[in-house]
């Protein structure tokens, strides 16, 4: 029977496979395996946990191999299969050949000096990615129990010390495959029926729409934003509740299906920001970096290659408030990921891909001092200082994001005794429905369509066709523009359950996508 553990790096992570040697010698353990010191330190604390356990360690030489030896091995996830693979391999416990039907299974945990299991990133990865190779058993710490849970066709055993670790291990090849847990069919079950029908989750206090007053215009973009996951840029003064109403905007999303949550789940898990008893992320990731952000930190790396925040942001929403405000190299690190929803990190020799299919939200001032365009304030900023702050977006950055709202600020008496305010629930029937139809249609939001997709799925009719033409020529629209266009009309034909594109679809589409007429902002 053998044992393997999981070596967290990037996304893919590996496999490894633990195997003892007992030999003659002076009594030590030796690891071979291109072990980092995590691993290492590994050694004194499975010592102590195997005896404090009551059981006798081996007075032999151990020689312990972690395989393949070409991969760096790293983090404390090896401790419990260390410690079970010296105890099989002392014992020397044989099967007959009816009971060995189970070759592999996966240990991970980390072991305290009491023989107590602890808690350990990437468990989700690693089960995954073991059921990938066919390995149906995995033994993991009690803490990260459910977090192993949401993997389909793999049975878990939790654990919580070194001795109830090595009694479940001893049985297993007597123990016949089992259904799985009522609770992970349940949840599975769960997961699938959002399939058809859009759920949403529970509307938190304090955060409901019906509190942002005066920004009409601006809730209609978020809606249609969020019924086709079409990026968005909002600009105005200070005070003018863009950002009030963007921290919201996660209210809009509906959860999360089983095939979106998986790799959302896997992300946070090799990350170590998986909530303790979640097995799956069925809520959209809303990330909100500081403007202080590195390149790192946005789009991952460093030398175990961990997601940055564009990876924990998949399936899920990167909002960057007072983005002028960020490095010029740290915004324009978006592009690619927008573009292709992915990103490929290289680190001395080792690379790996994260998904990164994330929507952007960017709330932004007008200028340096925010003024610029009010009609009742007086803006100090030059020409040029202007010029300047909008081009730390780049022009190609821009064009990437399909809704463009100029946010006025609201007066007293438009707050107070103006439009009426909308609430999320209300916002949240003609979402549900364009979200089902895009489900259904290709299987994936509107504004994630390639270029042959857009021509296929937002077909437009001659009337549509010509004025179209008619706005490319006018406001200079590039052809990423006009199948953004194109992808917008497709997403408000949807929200009213309208199969073709309308004349009326396309200028609403327009009017969004266009910066607003006088504004003097350069788009």
């Amino acid at each position: 029977m053998q044992i393997t553990s999981f070596s967290p790096f990037g996304y893919e992570g590996a496999m490894v496979t633990v195997e003892v040697d007992l030999r003659r010698g002076i009594p030590a353990v030796d690891l071979v395996g291109l072990a980092d010191n995590a691993v290492k330190e590994a050694r004194e604390r499975m010592r102590a946990a195997i005896r404090n356990s009551g059981f006798d360690f081996p007075p032999e030489r151990v020689l312990i191999s972690l395989s393949p030896a070409d991969v760096k091995k790293e983090g404390a996830g090896f401790d419990l299969a260390m410690a079970l693979a010296v105890l099989y391999k002392k014992t020397q416990l044989t099967y007959n050949k009816e009971t060995t039907k189970i070759t592999q299974v996966l240990v991970m945990g980390e072991l305290e000096l009491s023989g107590r299991v602890r808690r350990v990133r990437g468990v989700h990865a690693a089960v995954s990615t073991a059921a990938e190779n066919g390995i149906c058993f995995c033994i993991v710490p009690h803490e990260n129990a459910e977090e192993a849970a949401g993997v389909d066709g793999m049975s878990v055993f939790a654990v919580e010390t070194l001795e109830s670790a090595w009694k479940i291990y001893t049985h297993l090849p007597s123990i016949e495959k089992k259904e799985k847990e009522t609770k992970k069919n349940t949840i599975a079950s769960q997961a699938t029926n959002t399939q058809e029908a859009v759920e949403f989750a529970p509307i938190i206090y304090g955060e409901d729409f019906s509190g942002v007053v005066g920004q009409s215009e601006l809730i209609r973009a978020l809606q249609i934003a969020a019924a086709g996951r079409h990026n968005v840029i909002a600009y105005g003064p200070p005070g003018c509740g863009k950002t009030l109403a963007l921290r919201r905007f996660s209210s809009l999303l509906p959860q999360l299906t089983l095939e979106e949550s998986q790799p959302v789940t896997r992300i946070y898990s090799i990350a170590g920001c998986l909530p303790v008893k979640t097995n799956l992320m069925r809520t959209p990731p809303f990330r909100m970096p500081h403007q202080s952000a590195s390149l790192e930190g946005l789009i991952g790396g460093g030398k175990n290659c961990r997601p940055g925040e564009i990876s924990l942001a998949h399936n899920g929403v990167l909002f960057l408030d007072e983005a002028a405000e960020f490095k010029v190299s740290v915004l324009q690190s978006l592009r690619v990921p927008l573009e292709e929803g992915r990103v490929v990190l290289s680190r001395a020799g080792r690379r790996t891909e994260f998904p990164a299919h994330f929507q952007l939200l960017i709330a932004a001032n007008p200028c340096p001092c925010g003024n610029f365009g009010s009609d009742d304030k007086i803006c100090v900023c030059s020409a040029r200082s202007v010029e300047q702050y909008w081009r730390r977006f780049s022009a190609p950055l821009l064009d990437r994001i399909d809704i463009r709202v100029a946010v006025k600020a609201n007066t007293a008496d438009k707050t107070v005794s103006g439009e009426q305010a909308i609430s999320t629930q209300e916002l949240r029937k003609n979402i549900a429905v364009a979200v089902a139809i895009q489900r259904k249609r290709q299987g994936k939001p509107n504004a994630w369509l390639t270029p042959s997709e857009t021509v296929f799925y937002c077909k437009l009719n001659e009337e549509s066709k010509t004025y179209l033409e008619k706005q490319t020529n006018e406001q200079g629209f590039s052809s990423r523009a006009v199948h953004s266009c194109m992808k917008l009309a497709r997403t408000i034909a949807d929200m009213v359950e309208n199969y073709d594109i309308t004349i009326e679809h396309l200028k609403e589409a327009i009017e969004i996508r266009k910066s607003e007429a006088g504004s003097g902002i350069l788009f």
